[in-house]
């Protein structure tokens, strides 16, 4: 609401700046406070087609067409230095009623159409090679720009459109986790499509460009929580798919504690206090209460398959995945932890890394006695040559495995796990003590609602209730790497709204994350569409 008001009250002194510029121009002042004609006569005014304000109805494109509006208005009135330029973008209504006041101001015609004459008649004495014109042109030229001022012009503008195709359109994401491999291997570095699924508008606008959430050495977020925006996603170009990897927010990484190995949530750094010992940063982090709380849109990225649908019931019995009652379809790379142990008792580490076997840092288990990640494939390979391969048999954690209640998750591990239904947009679910862990988070966290339980009721947004209906779809996520992924099993369902995008393809790749340790030229340019 306060983003709405803002620009309300940026368009009211918009026009009103309008009204007091345009008898400058011999345009009646009251066209600058009639809808629509104020933006008419302003394109007229710079020498644009009175059409061109219907582009500032296309969502996006309305950005710049705005900026170079702005620009082409103030050097019409001959202001034609960087700082006026800059104050027209940063905010037109304040820039405009200063040219208003301002004696200097004088209007002295279309800029565009002055500007685009003088680029044109540069462009033909450089091609010409008429040096001594194309000096004195340029030398009694307003539209003369010094080089500091080109390359610093060059620079934003680079800055200001990488930002927006970042933000709107396409993102370079690196893989830093090995929870997709074999299919995606850490290291890889991935462009995804924002707009596949529908183009999420940014929700935090206060942030430094070409950034996510963390700023380097400095060790601080780079974005401010307010102002804030709600979340508008555009109409999807493609529908999410079952069995494809997707890009999304971390669902449950509102609050966490940050260190130099990873981000860890609270709520799980509260159930396995295991972590601490693993990673000695985080102790003092805890201690101290040092926690980030992050808006969506600013959440950690997390890559995974799209196992389950809105609407789907899955369940893993003895590592296969089922949903609504049948096998799934197993990612062809798909891996387990195994312990191998070879004929003559020794593992020659360097033929295994020939078969593609612990060719990287992440293949291979520290914890485990020749415990290796690898595909079925590779498994029966080495047991046609003698190897003894044994699957690694996870514990039972019903805490630690998502909804971390053991009314539900007794008996539960990674590799025997479910059911568990995934809420559809307009489903309704009962409620009782023994589901609503389940979907407590969903219901109170990514809907928005206030959940109590008291006295073994259940009640929402201050009302008893048995049932709830759910607004948006969530997904079932979960790495290629089964035994080495944290995914939905840890820690529930992917809401609509943290979709980020679908994973086109591999434009580079090193191994183990370091140029040092080798480059992959043979995943380059591979599709990210990982079967």
């Amino acid at each position: 609401m306060a983003i709405l008001i803002f620009f309300l009250i940026s368009y009211v002194l918009l026009s009103i700046s309008l009204y007091l510029l345009f008898p400058k121009a011999d345009i009646p002042a009251v066209n600058g406070l009639i809808p629509g004609k104020n933006f008419i006569e302003w394109a007229k005014l710079i020498g644009r087609p009175a059409w061109w304000p219907i582009l500032l109805l296309v969502p996006i494109v309305n950005i710049f067409i705005f900026a170079g509006m702005a620009v082409n208005l103030v050097r019409s009135f001959k202001k034609y230095s960087f700082g006026h330029s800059a104050g027209a973008v940063i905010y037109a209504p304040a820039s405009f009623a200063w040219l208003a006041k301002n004696p200097t101001a004088v209007y002295d015609g279309p800029n565009y159409i002055k500007e685009k004459a003088y680029l044109d008649e540069v462009k033909e004495l450089r091609s010409n090679g008429d040096k001594n014109r194309l000096t004195r042109l340029v030398d009694k030229s307003p539209y003369k720009k010094s080089f500091l001022r080109e390359w610093v012009e060059s620079i934003v503008f680079a800055v200001f459109a990488a930002a927006f195709i970042r933000m709107f359109l396409i993102e370079a994401f690196v893989i830093p986790t090995p929870s997709m491999e074999g299919s995606l291997m850490v290291g890889d570095f991935l462009f995804v499509s924002k707009a596949s699924y529908g183009m999420r508008a940014p929700m935090t606008v206060a942030m430094i460009p070409l950034l996510h959430n963390r700023i380097p050495v400095v060790g601080t977020e780079s974005y401010l929580k307010k102002p804030s925006l709600k979340y508008r996603r555009l109409p999807a170009l493609e529908n999410i798919e079952r069995n494809k990897p997707i890009v999304f927010n971390w669902p449950v990484g509102d609050s966490v504690y940050i260190t130099s190995r990873r981000s860890y949530t609270v709520g799980q750094v509260n159930r396995d206090k295991g972590f601490l010992s693993y990673d000695r940063e985080l102790k003092s982090k805890v201690t101290k209460k040092d926690f980030v709380v992050r808006p969506i849109d600013k959440k950690d990225h997390y890559i995974k398959r799209c196992v389950a649908m809105p609407g789907d019931t899955l369940r893993v019995i003895n590592r296969q995945l089922y949903i609504n009652g049948e096998k799934g379809v197993n990612p062809s790379e798909m891996q387990f932890l195994n312990t191998i142990t070879p004929p003559s008792g020794n593992v020659n580490v360097k033929k295994l890394q020939e078969w593609g076997i612990g060719d990287t840092e992440s293949d291979r288990n520290p914890y485990a006695p020749n415990g290796y990640y690898i595909t079925e494939d590779q498994k029966a390979k080495l047991e046609s040559i003698g190897f003894t391969t044994q699957y690694y048999k996870p514990g039972i954690e019903p805490v630690k495995l998502f909804p971390h209640d053991p009314k539900i998750t007794k008996g539960w591990t990674i590799d025997n796990y479910g059911p568990v239904w995934v809420p559809k947009e307009g489903a309704t679910v009962n409620l009782s003590m023994n589901n609503i862990a389940m979907y407590r988070r969903a219901i109170g966290v990514y809907e928005g609602n206030d959940l109590e339980v008291k006295n073994d009721q259940i009640y929402i947004n201050g009302e008893a209730a048995t049932s709830y209906t759910f607004k948006q779809d969530y997904y079932w996520a979960m790495g290629d790497n089964r035994h080495n992924s944290e995914d939905s099993r840890m820690w529930g369902f992917v809401p609509h709204d943290h979709i980020v995008g679908k994973p086109l393809f591999i434009w580079f790749s090193t191994r183990n994350s370091r140029i040092s340790d080798g480059i992959r030229f043979n995943r380059m340019f591979k599709s990210a569409d990982v079967k």
